[in-house]
């Protein structure tokens, strides 16, 4: 990310802020400002350490990043044309709201979507994009730069793959976080201490990712490797495997997920 370009995020909840944590994390320090009306204590602490301009004068940027919640878009859509010029590049992390909703409200046909997931505080992160038709290569390159310091970046891809993939990488560190937390909870409920349980489900999950990312294999050929005929992981896997198991609670999650984004991308204004 160059660090001359001058970037505004608009809204810094969650994804907002796990986003500048990203980008202020990173080797080349970006000229960010911050619009938050309600701003978190990390935020001004950034400002504070003159990391960030907190609050600016709206003027043109050359990077507009839209954080806000997607029933608040209508709303903030006025005042964030004051920081868009011609030439400005708007990047959307709004789940629910089409490149095309975009591109009307703000009145600028230089609309990137980019679905951002949490890890990318800590540069682990996956972002998904999706272009609009008329955004030339120099735009796109410029949004995989910006979002690169993040982790990994897929796409440009149409607005309905972006959907579906969003229901894995955007939703999914939620369905980790909620494997370790049910991990524990079943180790409690069998005599394991409540605070052994939960580093032993941390911890093996952080050991499990790292051997799939390291080991070149994949996630099919490691479950059957530590899997033994007839063992106790296998009568493990035959609960959590079966007809009402994880394959068809997954799927039934995803479709909920896309599901919901349609409904957002119709919801009134």
């Amino acid at each position: 990310m160059a660090g001359a370009q001058s970037i505004v995020l608009i809204g810094a909840g969650r994804m907002g802020g796990a986003l500048a944590s990203g980008w202020l994390s990173g080797r080349a320090k970006p000229n960010l400002s911050i619009v938050a009306p309600r701003p978190t204590p990390q935020v001004r602490e950034w400002a504070e350490a003159g990391q960030i301009t907190l609050n600016p004068e709206p003027a043109p940027a050359d990077i507009v990043v839209l954080g806000v919640k997607p029933q608040q878009f209508a709303r903030a859509a006025e005042g964030v044309k004051a920081f868009i010029g011609e030439q400005t590049l708007v990047v959307s992390v709004m789940g629910g709201v089409k490149l095309s909703q975009l591109e009307d409200r703000l009145g600028t046909p230089h609309v990137i979507r980019a679905m951002p997931n949490t890890p990318g505080s800590i540069g682990k992160g996956v972002t998904l994009l999706s272009a609009a038709p008329s955004l030339d290569a120099a735009d796109i390159e410029a949004a995989r730069k910006l979002l690169t310091p993040l982790g990994l970046v897929e796409g440009p891809m149409d607005e309905k793959t972006m959907v579906a993939a969003t229901g894995i990488s955007g939703c999914g560190p939620a369905y980790v976080f909620l494997l370790a937390e049910v991990m524990a909870e079943a180790g409690e409920a069998e005599g394991v201490p409540k605070d052994m349980a939960a580093r032993l489900a941390i911890e093996t999950i952080i050991g499990a990712t790292a051997l799939m990312e390291q080991s070149g294999q994949t996630p099919n050929e490691l479950r059957k490797m530590v899997t033994s005929p007839g063992g106790i992981t296998q009568a493990a896997l035959d609960i959590l495997m079966d007809d009402g198991g994880m394959p068809i609670l997954m799927r039934k999650a995803l479709r909920a997920a896309v599901t919901r984004d349609r409904e957002l991308s119709r919801e009134p204004d």
